[in-house]
């Protein structure tokens, strides 16, 4: 008989919330029904005879509460606030937004969940950097740098699960880790080896996760469909347990991981699949358990796991079920799952879902994550003065609001296209639909409403059709047909604006063809993308977004192979992301406005520093347990609004230098901080803030290194930038993170 140290706890508690219904586990044995009670798959049964309901693990929740097979939709709970994806939110570089976001998807989710139609667990954010500009679920995360995806995590997790003890809802950082492909020829994510150096695995790839880990506490993780140096990351105890519970030290509270769905059964020796140590579907459950993995996600017809059946063939020990029940349950009991109406955050209702505050903050997270890319001539904002003013509004995404979404979404409680936000505005427009990708569509329709009208906005880029999960992009050039449709238009004579959606295409032709006056791109910009790219083509808002990630030349893809994992150029392979590749036709962080600013740094800020002495002063801070995480000397600007128009202003600092192991990068980002509203003429001064992370860089161990050296910072891009300052660090490197190395 399994005895089990809560068993008796459990035993005791009523269950309060009922939930989805799944086949209870009541009739079996207390073996079989421990192994069902901690059902390590997603959509555990429940057992009445501890008084336990079914409960189904799986909750999406990326951008907005999300429609999937853990949430049910109806009545109040007809619509949920849908944020801008996280590519577009990345754009704004404001982390208290995107902690205030968190805090309403967090909300919201809980709300559905406290009327049964949601449960605590929520499988958001999605931090994996952005590597690739094929990769088709890039549009989830916050971009390609690992420090902003960082910073961004932070935020965004400590909005959904509240300031504890207590969590809100429970946020699941996923997908741990170097996973950022879904197909390419016959490597698929259920059979991609990721081949990481050391170096690149530790400085890129796993920052992120480390914030959500060790510094966030995130309730749980997911790992990945892929292998890690041939180990699939779901069987992977050095990845698990090596480094993310004992290197991470997370394990305050017995925190969870579940698998991507149905990656453990594609880590056995099925068609497509890894076939790792030729381990049949049991075997592979056995040592995803073992190995730290304490739920299985399942999606597909014939993949469901048999746990029963795998703990009876002795795949996995009972010390380890014990495990992962905990884990779970302690993670339930944290969220207040058994709390009753005494919950903290019980008494969350249809009342706190879809709030004008809400509402108000999605327009604002899509106005401030939009980006102007080119602006010739200061032709926008657009003027509007004038009788008989028209607008040509033509584009596959111009009068379709539900592109603006994205992937895992749920049902907004309106739709503001861009069409229908300039008939609001009074905009007399001409609309006529356009091609997605192939074919110009109706050219002909589409140059008579230009033909009727001053100015032509054109909706283009691409949709989550095209770049979608389990669908990566084979190219990055501007669609044909679309292309075709902007020449024929561009050649009228008359000021075309573009609007871009979705992630990046290659924007070299647009910039060489005349009356091509402006370009912004919007990803995907949530439930009132429409309202923002009017109101700021208007000037009713001003741009003040950077480029989350590089836009890199069409030529690219034929230069860099999908599967090479490297981030720095080698031979004829070009590197990757914008520290070490040179040719972006905009380079990550690029952003206009519709005024200029001045930047200056304080002269109060050091020239000198001694490494002993950072990090002895940081040893005697008892607040602080990780030497990377060291404060270091803020950096004083001052911020100056030279031109004619209210604007917000993000400054970026990037460092560089020939410090640390050779090759250098370009520039990394370092610290960065939006300031809101400077009026024409107004100054404000803030403090850059960051660690000593931000000036380390990591060796070919994987150890994170202090290094003596000159450093520059530079305040925006491109380089000089607005301004800079040089310092020195003196005295012996010093180690901050000792990297635990992989067995052999």
């Amino acid at each position: 008989m399994i005895s089990h140290p809560i068993v008796g706890l459990l035993s005791l508690i009523t269950p309060v919330w009922a939930g989805i219904r799944y086949p209870d586990c009541a009739g079996g044995s207390l073996q079989s029904n421990l192994v069902c009670l901690h059902s390590p798959y997603s959509n555990a049964p429940g057992v009445s005879r501890l008084g336990l309901a079914a409960y189904q693990w799986w909750n999406e929740a990326l951008h907005g509460v999300a429609i999937n097979r853990g949430i049910t939709w109806g009545g109040q709970f007809s619509a949920a606030t849908q944020f801008p994806q996280a590519i577009t939110t990345g754009a704004t570089f404001n982390d208290p937004l995107v902690e205030q976001m968190g805090t309403v998807i967090g909300t919201e989710a809980r709300a559905f969940a406290n009327n049964q139609r949601a449960h605590l667990d929520f499988w958001t954010p999605n931090v994996n950097p952005f590597r690739d500009p094929r990769w088709g679920r890039g549009h989830e995360t916050p971009g390609e740098d690992a420090f902003r995806n960082k910073k961004w995590a932070e935020a965004f997790v400590k909005g959904m699960q509240g300031p504890g003890p207590t969590h809100r809802v429970i946020a699941t950082c996923k997908h741990y880790a170097a996973y950022d492909l879904e197909n390419t020829g016959s490597t698929t994510r259920f059979n991609f080896n990721a081949r990481v150096s050391m170096q690149d695995l530790v400085e890129y790839y796993m920052p992120p996760f480390q914030q959500c880990a060790r510094d966030s506490k995130v309730g749980s993780m997911m790992c990945a469909y892929n292998a890690v140096n041939g180990v699939p990351a779901c069987l992977d105890p050095y990845l698990m347990d090596t480094i993310l519970r004992k290197h991470w030290n997370w394990t305050d509270a017995n925190q969870y991981i579940v698998s991507d769905c149905d990656a453990v059964y594609y880590a056995s020796n099925v068609n497509g699949g890894h076939r790792y140590k030729n381990m049949n579907y049991n075997t592979a459950i056995g040592a995803s358990i073992e190995a730290g993995c304490d739920n299985m996600c399942w999606a597909t017809s014939g993949t469901q796991p048999n746990p029963s059946s795998a703990f009876n063939a002795r795949t996995f020990s009972q010390q380890a079920l014990d495990k992962a029940l905990t884990r779970q349950f302690e993670g339930l009991v944290r969220a207040g799952y058994f709390d009753g109406a005494n919950s903290q955050y019980r008494n969350l209702g249809a009342a706190d879902v879809n709030t004008q505050p809400a509402r108000d903050l999605a327009l604002k997270a899509a106005e401030e994550g939009i980006v102007l890319l080119k602006n010739d001539d200061n032709f926008l904002p657009l003027s509007l003065n004038g009788t008989g003013f028209q607008v040509a509004m033509i584009g596959f995404w111009a009068n379709t609001a539900d592109k603006m979404l994205g992937g895992y979404s749920g049902t907004p409680p309106f739709r503001h296209d861009p069409v229908t936000a300039a008939r609001a505005m009074g905009i007399t427009v001409n609309y006529v639909n356009g091609p997605l990708t192939q074919g110009a569509g109706d050219m002909n329709s589409a140059v008579t409403a230009a033909q009727r009208s001053n100015v032509i906005i054109f909706f283009g880029g691409i949709d989550n059709t095209v770049e979608k999960e389990s669908g990566d992009r084979s190219g990055i050039a501007w669609p044909s047909g679309q292309l075709s449709l902007l020449q024929r238009l561009a050649g009228l004579g008359k000021p075309v604006i573009v609007v871009r959606m979705g992630t990046h295409v290659d924007d070299t032709p647009l910039l060489s063809l005349p009356n091509i006056k402006a370009i912004l791109w919007a990803g995907y910009p949530g439930q009132s993308g429409g309202t923002a790219v009017m109101n700021l083509i208007t000037g009713l808002a001003s741009p003040a977004g950077r480029l989350p990630a590089t836009v890199y030349p069409s030529s690219y893809t034929s230069q860099a192979t999908y599967t090479n994992m490297a981030l720095r150029p080698s031979g004829s392979y070009p590197g990757r992301t914008y520290k070490w590749y040179p040719n972006a036709v905009f380079s990550f962080g690029h952003g206009l406005h519709y005024t200029n600013f001045s930047v200056g740094i304080s002269r109060s800020f050091p020239r000198t520093f001694s490494i002993s002495e950072l990090i002895s002063s940081c040893q005697g801070d008892s607040k602080v347990r990780y030497l990377d995480q060291c404060p270091f000397t803020s950096v004083p600007i001052t911020v100056m609004n030279t031109g004619q128009r209210q604007s917000d202003y993000v400054a970026l600092g990037f460092l560089s230098g020939t410090y640390g192991p050779t090759p250098y990068p370009i520039k990394s980002l370092a610290t960065y901080k939006r300031l809101a509203g400077l009026k024409p003429g107004e100054i404000q001064t803030a403090e850059l803030e960051w660690k000593l992370e931000s000036l380390a860089r990591v060796d070919t161990r994987g150890d994170t290194v202090l290094y003596p050296g000159t450093y520059t910072l530079v305040v925006d891009t491109p380089s000089p930038g607005l301004a800079n300052v040089t310092f020195v660090l003196e005295g012996e490197q010093v180690v901050l993170d000792r990297w635990p190395q992989p067995p052999a």
